[in-house]
């Protein structure tokens, strides 16, 4: 009760400063807000966008564990191979924990401290109140990219995006284009080498290298990629015992993070399902082409091109960006039939660019910011069709 009474004190202090949304933030983040309005009607509802962001931290959560216990897995795996033959009795033990929090935690620590910062000094300088949407871009951006990945580029990257991909055009709640996947486009084309390639997925595979015994930490998608054969199972694949980014290996996690969001009316079960189908009928189609011929075993293409079609959606980003990326509520399409039409090209495009894109066979990321540029042009369509259906029903009644 005292912290609360000192932060009011302080919220009335130095209201109407420079230093007023700081404050503010502060005390909101701890504290409903002691403000009322005093006039019109207002409609009552138990959340807001703060409950709203917590609400998906609370789903990432479970990615982000087994994210770290994953980063020390797949670097002792890498040394002794002879790990990967009971993934899960080797996979929960304190050394794993250790590791990977060393490195992980230093990523989500810089992406909220650089990513808030920005947010903080763009809310003094142009005196507006600061806003909770980085919330949830603060956890996603060490959740995609690569464990070994230093913290100067992750600054630098998490500057841009917050003020390119978020600021620039309002903040929350009016940027175009989804914070935490336009940092991570920043680093893929900033910084190539250290988005892609054999060694970038595993930590301490860039420090090892040149080792005769070196970490190879490449995706299962960059072996497919090259027309080679993974050595992990499926159930590897589906539980997420393999290389990757942080978040994006457990398929079995994601899922259950998609049931949250969809329970809790936070994602869209409509963008997550015509993702799915998207990905499935670009992978069926691929499918038939090798099977009719079209396609030789050796071309550059072929790995990815004829590996099943559900083994796409259990390898790779996918899943990851269909549930925690396509469906931000900002930057999606906001009608129920526009949905439907965002969801499918983005599962559509992103296989097609995985097979087309050997040397990035990643296309999830691309897929979502691609779509988010047309959000708003599909839902003008679906309006513009509504209102003609509409009139036309009202011509038949009038006439």
């Amino acid at each position: 009760m005292g912290l609360k009474q000192n932060l009011h004190k302080l919220k009335e202090k130095y209201a109407g400063t420079k230093m007023a949304p700081a404050f503010n933030a502060l005390h909101t983040f701890l504290y409903t807000p002691n403000e009322t309005t005093h006039s019109g009607s207002h409609v009552r509802v138990v959340d807001d966008l703060k409950r709203t962001m917590n609400t998906v931290i609370m789903a990432l959560i479970p990615c982000l564990i087994f994210g770290i216990f994953n980063a020390g897995y797949q670097h002792y795996a890498a040394i002794d191979n002879t790990l990967r033959l009971d993934p899960l009795g080797n996979f929960f033990t304190w050394d794993n924990f250790m590791l990977g929090a060393w490195k992980v935690l230093p990523l989500v620590i810089v992406s909220y401290v650089v990513g808030l910062g920005v947010e903080f000094i763009f809310a003094i300088i142009k005196k507006h109140e600061v806003e909770e949407g980085y919330l949830v871009t603060g956890m996603l951006v060490p959740l995609i990219v690569p464990i070994d990945i230093p913290l100067w580029m992750l600054t630098v990257a998490v500057i841009f995006g917050v003020v390119i991909g978020k600021e620039v055009f309002g903040g929350t709640g009016m940027n175009i284009l989804n914070p935490a996947l336009t940092i991570r486009a920043f680093l893929f084309f900033a910084y190539p080498t250290w988005m892609s390639g054999d060694k970038v997925w595993v930590e301490g595979a860039q420090a090892m290298a040149g080792q005769p015994d070196a970490i190879s930490g490449e995706t299962i998608l960059g072996t497919l990629a090259a027309n080679g054969h993974p050595v992990y199972s499926l159930w590897d694949m589906f539980w997420g015992f393999i290389p990757g980014s942080v978040g994006e290996t457990s398929t079995f996690l994601i899922l259950l993070g998609a049931l949250f969001l969809i329970f809790t009316k936070i994602g869209s079960w409509r963008i997550m399902l015509s993702a799915v189908i998207g990905a499935i009928a670009m992978g069926l189609i691929f499918n038939g082409v090798v099977n009719a011929g079209w396609i030789e075993n050796g071309s550059k293409f072929y790995g990815l091109m004829n590996e099943t079609w559900w083994h796409h959606l259990i390898i790779g980003g996918l899943a990851f960006g269909i549930v925690y990326m396509a469906t931000d509520p900002v930057t999606a399409s906001q009608t129920n039939k526009g949905k439907w039409i965002y969801g499918f090209f983005i599962g559509f495009i992103s296989i097609m660019i995985r097979v087309f894109n050997p040397a990035y066979p990643e296309g999830v990321m691309l897929a979502i910011l691609l779509m988010n540029v047309f959000a708003p042009t599909i839902d003008h369509y679906v309006v513009q069709g509504n209102v003609r259906k509409r009139l036309k029903r009202l011509k038949v009644k009038t006439a």
